[in-house]
């Protein structure tokens, strides 16, 4: 075999395998190959399973190459057993003269008295082993082995790229996944806050101090009620806002809903910050008032009365710590109706889920609680990061 005709056939094997774009054209195309244009009889090309513990065949061309490319009982090979598993943990190629002198031959479909067996690798990384037998003894030659291992370069280049190339799609697709998730929670928790309820039981309760001539508290109410709309629509393009803004937030929230559920709660906030301002602290948006959302309208459907939720701040220069205490009645995992808006409201442990997926937020949170005489006091610890 001529210097000339090596580097030809080389040149043959990495243009047949330039239009494939997945392992197993590739692994079909090599074994075809190494018997159209290497004279070989048998070849099969075994990949390394995800586990790192067995080989397992994914081509095979010769007297047990199947017509439809379909490997029905593919052969599976513990690595650092036979000739083909040493290949595989050593990843040293072998070249084998008489198979019936060598106890780690393992018979197949039949004996086979000459072998060559070479790793699948590249930049250290094994991915497989391309092994080929002849019935004759002493078949294989040096040259044999030179040319297959750069087969097997090539070979295990090719599957890298491709690897890596469905490596990015993925992420790709998983990334367009989660920017659609993401876009669908702004929506869905902008829905949570103003779904139609909210705004007509609020809008209905400020009619009520109309009609009744209560005209300081209607337009109080009012002035608080488009203060919090025009605050939502001003975030809904934004995943962050200054804790000072989302406390605000969290005041005009709770007062409507107080309006709305005839002062069935009170609430408390204290903060403790140790330096610098609150509207220098930057917090993942509407996180706060979607805790709140789900525990006034859970508290709500129980009809749990004389409420209080206590709300403690703690700020640092890297994060927000929120303890809120409240209570509610047991069993309160009472479910809504079917036709129940509170349905459509997401729930504040999903949102944060997919917060810390989408973003790496990395927010912490923990639900504990205690029961007394029929109630349950809860309390709800949620640490969320300072992005500022």
């Amino acid at each position: 075999m001529k210097t000339e005709k090596f580097e030809d056939i080389l040149v043959y094997f990495s243009k047949s395998l330039m239009g494939k774009e997945n392992e197993e054209d590739i692994l079909w195309d090599v074994a075809k190959n190494c018997i159209s244009k290497l004279g070989f009889v048998d070849c099969v090309i075994y990949l390394v399973d995800d586990n790192q513990s067995i080989l397992v065949q994914k081509a095979a061309y010769g007297p047990k190459s199947p017509k439809d490319r379909t490997i029905y009982n593919p052969v599976e090979i513990t690595i650092g057993e036979g000739i083909t598993g040493t290949v595989a943990k050593t990843g040293k190629p072998e070249l084998v003269m008489d198979t019936s002198q060598d106890s780690r031959y393992i018979i197949d479909d039949d004996t086979r008295l000459s072998e060559i067996c070479v790793p699948i690798a590249y930049e250290e990384q094994l991915y497989g082993v391309i092994d080929c037998e002849h019935p004759k003894k002493g078949f294989f030659t040096e040259r044999h082995l030179k040319m297959l291992l750069a087969i097997a370069s090539i070979c295990a280049i090719k599957v890298k790229s491709v690897r890596a190339n469905t490596a990015l799609l993925e992420k790709q697709h998983k990334l367009f996944q989660l920017k659609e998730e993401m876009l669908e929670l702004k929506l869905k928790t902008l829905n949570s806050q103003l779904n139609p309820h909210f705004v007509f039981n609020s809008l209905n309760a400020i009619q009520y101090f109309i009609t009744t001539q209560n005209t300081k508290f209607a337009l109080d109410y009012f002035s608080t009620f488009s203060r919090l709309v025009r605050f939502y629509l001003k975030l809904l393009g934004k995943d962050t806002v200054s804790l000072y803004n989302e406390i605000d937030m969290l005041h005009w929230y709770l007062k409507l809903q107080k309006l709305r559920y005839d002062d069935s709660f009170e609430y408390s906030i204290s903060i403790e910050k140790k330096d610098g301002s609150l509207k220098e602290i930057v917090i993942p948006s509407f996180v706060i008032l979607l805790v709140f959302e789900n525990i006034v309208e859970q508290s709500s459907i129980n009809k749990v009365v004389d409420q209080h939720f206590n709300v403690d701040i703690k700020t640092t220069e890297k994060n927000v710590v929120l303890e809120i205490q409240y209570q509610s009645k047991s069993g309160d995992h009472t479910d809504h109706p079917k036709n129940d808006y509170r349905n459509e409201i997401m729930k504040w442990e999903d949102q944060v889920e997919l917060l810390n997926t989408v973003k790496g937020y990395n927010i912490v949170h923990n639900t504990i609680g205690s029961s007394n005489n029929g109630m349950h006091t809860k309390s709800i610890l949620l640490e969320l990061p300072n992005l500022a």
